[in-house]
């Protein structure tokens, strides 16, 4: 693996952490954004992780007064749980899971929402964040989720919902911290937060990392190393006129893993007879003489604001973003009959891609009266330019005398080429014979959105709410091949918008009624995903997806315990279906009946508890004419369990020493339409303690997958099924200066 950088980081720690550049910790101030969760810390109590309202400018209410599920996953809650990845975080709300990749669907965070495919709807700070990455949490505090159609808030796609990233940015607050941890595994992890106050009116922040590490439960040859650094400088810390300029950068030199194939029993698979991975441990089936995965990402960002008064805000963000992937990873393939006689085809799959983005977003907020009626509203401009571009390498597997190989049955010329390899004693030391080279052949995609939107929260009486919202987006892309060959185009203009009630029962407790729209066009994810434009897809108007749902909220314990509750059903009628080998039509209806429950808060002064429960009853109603789909008519989404639930607890046993735990519930899922391939349910389990050692020094020490449970977290559609972490410690000082 290449270590390059490694001097550099360790060099950018040093000269941090040098006296001249340390700055004086200063108290917090009461003008600490609102947007953020108060951190209470006294005699070392535990920390309050209820939040009362998200980042975003097109938020018009708190989330008492939002009539939508929304949870926020606060800083707090990152840190106790050691959550260093987006999949690790999001781990702790139920109803999200992860959908693997394949072949055209790229590795990286593919994370779904109530059954619906948000990779396309995943923001950082407001702004769409395109591209198949693998997201690290140095530079995020906190992770807003947001449940139901959600088109009228982000644009195309989020039928399911979305998620947005909150960036650490300046803050009018000195600090230092460095945390660094060290664990099983070869766990080694270093992250600094600096935020220097460098006027009364300016503020510098940055933000760094390295981390390598193996994979606790896998061979030591699967691994994972990043290197990360997020600076960002805010003029106008007292407004009312701002700028920010921000950064962020991460890298990384990465062992992929496809884990496990499915069972393939040798009979035909079905609903009545499915598979599961197959029974072998924690087998790795990759070599790593041919495998690698490096990934970058940089986005830099400029954002203005100007408040005109305590009631009229402006805002635009401008922001360019790159990130890429370069990998060639080996697909445990079971599709010749090799699982059954106890043996593995070693399939390469490949990518070589970049995704660039330019977005230009104003927005403008305030509060108004009509009459009796107070108004408080967010509308806004968005002007977006995307383009990917996707090639391959060609990979030629060889005899070791350069002879090709043959086929996909394992015979004894395909083990000794090492192209085959044992189910139950692979070695990822085996050789590569043949070439790699790179094919000419790339597919350049690119979408340009203009967008307007208008949300207004309305107070009609000190109890009733309705809360509006309307967007409009012009949606176009194009994808051609660089021969000329599939060329295709999609020009759409679709409309969403979103309505609710909300009655506050008191001040502390409401219920609410909503409905809401999502548009899905072909080629969302910019060819960088499941969703790509083609012949017969790109004439086909946007999916429509609409959210009904009711729920409850109510913070209690003097609005320290947060309590939230929805039924809700999701509803496409005209999902794109095929109706024969060549052309789709939008006449598919899938369908999401459920409801959810969520916790968030504190029971005690230092007692804190985060956490919920998720039932899906997922269906795809209609498949279509086609024979081939019509047979799963009723059978559930793939990767779509019907139970989830989790907890996080802790729990502050003395002054200096407080405990936690969790517990991570995800029923079986499918992997496919047809119900035939399935990883089983589980139950994982974490565990937590800090100790205080002085009021600069903290260490906390985490217990990953305390049982050791060999489980699975996402079910590809074919093959493979991907294999969760076994269990870890990790031991970190987090130090504040």
């Amino acid at each position: 693996m290449d270590r390059r950088f490694t001097p550099v980081v360790a060099t950018l720690f040093a000269a941090i952490s040098t006296p001249g550049m340390a700055q004086t910790s200063a108290a917090k101030d009461s003008s600490k954004d609102a947007s953020l969760p108060d951190v209470v810390v006294t005699d070392n109590a535990a920390s309050t992780v209820k939040v009362d309202q998200t980042s975003s400018v097109k938020s018009t209410a708190p989330l008492l007064d939002t009539p939508k599920s929304i949870t926020v996953i606060p800083s707090e809650i990152l840190t106790q749980t050691g959550s260093t990845s987006l999949q690790e975080a999001l781990r702790t709300t139920p109803g999200i899971t992860f959908s693997a990749g394949e072949g055209g669907t790229p590795l990286g965070d593919r994370p779904l929402i109530r059954g619906f495919d948000a990779q396309s709807a995943t923001y950082i700070d407001g702004v769409r964040d395109t591209g198949a990455q693998t997201r690290d949490m140095f530079n995020i505090e906190s992770i807003e989720v947001t449940r139901g159609s959600d088109s009228t808030a982000g644009g195309r796609g989020g039928p399911g919902g979305s998620i947005n990233l909150v960036s650490k940015l300046p803050k009018k607050e000195a600090f230092n911290e460095v945390n660094v941890g060290l664990g099983t595994d070869s766990y080694k992890r270093t992250t600094l937060d600096s935020n220097m106050l460098l006027g009364d009116n300016l503020a510098f922040r940055l933000n760094a990392l390295y981390y390598d590490s193996g994979v606790p439960g896998r061979p030591s040859a699967v691994d994972v190393s990043r290197w990360g650094i997020a600076p960002s400088i805010k003029f106008g810390l007292e407004g009312p006129t701002s700028v920010t300029l921000s950064y962020y950068h991460l890298q990384s030199d990465d062992m992929p893993d496809y884990s496990t194939p499915y069972r393939n029993s040798g009979t035909a698979r079905s609903k009545a007879n499915p598979d599961s991975p197959v029974n072998v441990g924690r087998q790795f089936y990759g070599r790593t003489a041919l495998d690698f995965r490096n990934t970058q990402t940089d986005i830099g960002t400029v954002q203005f604001q100007h408040d005109f008064s305590k009631q009229l805000s402006l805002r635009n963000t401008t922001r360019y973003g790159k990130s890429s992937q370069d990998y060639i990873v080996t697909n445990p393939d079971d599709s010749a009959g090799n699982v059954a006689n106890g043996y593995v085809f070693r399939s390469p799959k490949t990518r070589i891609s970049d995704t660039t983005t330019i977005t230009n977003q104003t927005d403008l907020t305030g509060e108004f009266m009509t009459g009796p009626f107070k108004h408080k509203f967010a509308t806004g401009l968005e002007l977006t330019h995307e383009e990917t571009n996707i090639g391959s390498y060609v990979v030629t597997q060889t005899s070791a005398s350069g002879v090709p190989i043959s086929g996909r049955v394992c015979n004894a010329a395909l083990l000794a080429s090492y192209a085959c390899t044992s189910l139950y004693r692979s070695n990822s030391g085996d050789p590569f014979y043949g070439t790699v080279t790179r094919s000419p052949t790339v597919t350049n995609t690119t979408v340009i959105t203009k967008s307007v939107y208008g949300f207004d929260t309305m107070e009609l009486t000190k109890q009733l709410f309705l809360n509006l919202g309307l967007r409009w987006d012009n949606y176009s892309t194009h994808s051609v091949q660089n021969t000329g060959a599939n060329n295709f185009s999609n020009n759409d203009s679709f409309r969403n918008y979103t309505a609710g009630l909300v009655y506050k029962i008191t001040p502390e407790a409401s219920v609410y009624v909503s409905y809401g729209t999502a548009s899905t066009p072909s080629g969302a994810s910019v060819g960088d995903g499941g969703d790509n434009l083609s012949a017969a897809n790109q004439a086909l108007p946007a999916e429509r997806t609409k959210t009904a749902e009711v729920g409850a909220k109510w913070d209690l314990l003097n609005k320290q315990l947060s309590l939230t509750g929805a039924v809700f059903r999701i509803e496409k009628n005209n999902a794109r279906v095929a109706v024969d080998a060549t052309t789709q039509a939008v006449a598919g209806t899938q369908r999401v009946n459920g409801f959810e429950l969520g916790i968030s808060g504190n029971l005690t002064r230092k007692w804190t508890v985060f956490g919920g429960y998720t039932h899906l009853d997922a269906k795809l109603v209609d498949n279509g004419p086609l024979a081939a789909n019509s047979v799963n008519n009723g059978n559930q989404f793939p990767n779509t369990p019907k139970d989830s639930a989790s907890l996080w607890t802790t729990y502050q046993v003395l002054p200096k020493l407080t405990i936690g735990g969790g517990a991570f519930y995800v029923s079986r899922v499918f992997g496919n339409p047809a119900n035939s391939l399935f990883v089983p349910s589980y139950v994982r389990y974490d565990a937590m303690a800090t100790y205080a050692v002085d009021k600069n020094v903290t260490l906390q020490l985490n217990v990953q997958n305390l049982t050791d449970k060999l489980y699975y977290d996402q079910a590809f559609t074919t093959h493979y099924a991907h294999m969760g972490p076994g269990r870890s410690a990790v031991l970190s000082a987090n130090i504040r200066f």
